[in-house]
C-alpha cells in the first residue's frame, strides 16, 4: 500500500510539473479511492501535498525571474481569507457534499483546459501585454478561488492562471510561476482554517509530500519533451471521467431524506402481537 501511495505521490507531482497546475486536483480522489481515507480526511491532507509541492515549484520560476511578486501578493492574500473561510463553512458540510462539489469543479477545469488546448499561446501573451490590471474583477475571483481551495481541497491553478493573465494582464510564463505561489498561499490558509477538525496522519503525510515534491523537480526537467497540446487534452478526457465518476458515487448527497410513513394506532399492536407469538409461542 505504501509503494502505491507515493507511486501516486509522484504522479500528483509530476503532473504539476508537466502543466503548471491541475494536477492537484487528483489528491483527493487518490487519498478517497485509492487510499481509503475518510473524504474530510483527504480534503484537509491535499492541502499540505499541494501547497508544499506548489511552493517548491514556485522557487524554481522565482530563480529564473517568473513570478510577478505585487500580483501574487494582491491575489494571494485575498485568496488566502477566501480559502480559511472556505476551510471554517466546509465544517457545516459533509464529506459526500464536498466530493460532489469537487467533481463539478473538476468537470470546470476539464472545459477550462479544452479551450487552453484549442487557444494559441501568441494570443495568450498579447492579450496580457499593454492592458491594466482589473482590480475591480481580481479580487473577487481570487476570493472565489479561494472559497474553492477551502471547500473542496484544491490549488485551483486552472483558475489561477487565466486570471493573472486575463485580469492582471500578467505574461502567460510569469502567471505560471505566480499561480504557483498564490496556490501554496491559498494551501495554507486552507489547512489552517481547518485545524482542529480533522486529525490526520502526519507521517505518512510527511512521506507522501516528499515523494510529490521530486515528482514535480522531475516534471518541470521533463516538460520539454512532452506536447503540452497531447498531455491537456488527455488530462482533460480524465477529468472529465473522474468527474462523472464521483457525482455517481455521491448522487444521494443531495437527494432529500427519505420520508417515514407514520404507523397507525393498530400497526404497533400488531407488531408486538406477532414478535410476543414468535418469542412466546401458545403451546397447542
Amino acid at each position: 500500500m505504501f509503494l502505491l501511495a507515493y507511486a501516486l505521490a509522484a504522479l500528483i507531482g509530476l503532473s504539476l510539473g508537466l502543466m503548471g497546475g491541475g494536477g492537484s486536483i487528483l489528491t483527493v480522489p487518490i487519498f478517497v479511492y485509492v487510499l481509503g481515507f475518510d473524504p474530510k480526511q483527504a480534503i484537509v491532507m491535499s492541502l499540505p501535498v499541494v501547497g508544499v509541492t506548489s511552493f517548491v515549484g514556485a522557487l524554481a520560476h522565482w530563480r529564473t525571474g517568473n513570478i510577478d511578486l505585487r500580483t501574487a501578493a494582491l491575489f494571494g492574500v485575498v485568496a488566502m481569507a477566501g480559502a480559511y473561510v472556505g476551510a471554517r463553512l466546509a465544517h457545516h458540510l459533509n464529506g459526500a457534499v464536498q466530493l460532489s462539489l469537487l467533481a463539478v469543479v473538476m468537470l470546470v477545469a476539464a472545459v477550462s483546459m479544452f479551450r487552453s488546448v484549442n487557444r494559441e499561446p501568441s494570443v495568450r501573451q498579447d492579450a496580457a501585454a499593454g492592458h491594466t490590471m482589473s482590480v475591480a474583477l481580481l479580487v473577487p475571483t481570487a476570493l472565489a478561488v479561494g472559497l474553492m481551495t477551502g471547500i473542496v481541497g484544491i490549488g485551483g491553478g486552472f483558475l489561477v492562471v487565466p486570471a493573472l493573465v486575463l485580469l492582471a494582464r500578467v505574461p502567460m510564463k510569469q502567471a505560471v510561476g505566480t499561480s504557483l505561489l498564490v496556490i501554496a498561499m491559498n494551501c495554507a490558509s486552507g489547512y489552517a482554517g481547518y485545524f482542529g477538525q480533522v486529525v490526520i496522519p502526519r507521517r505518512f503525510l510527511v512521506g507522501f509530500t516528499f515523494v510529490a515534491v521530486l515528482g514535480i523537480i522531475a516534471g518541470t526537467y521533463l516538460v520539454r519533451y512532452v506536447s503540452q497540446r497531447s498531455l491537456k487534452r488527455a488530462f482533460a478526457i480524465f477529468l472529465v471521467l473522474m468527474g462523472a465518476f464521483i457525482l455517481v458515487k455521491n448522487r444521494k448527497a443531495f437527494s432529500p431524506p427519505p420520508r417515514v410513513a407514520t404507523a397507525t394506532m393498530n400497526q404497533p399492536t400488531l407488531a408486538y402481537a406477532t414478535s410476543s407469538a414468535r418469542v412466546f409461542p401458545r403451546n397447542p
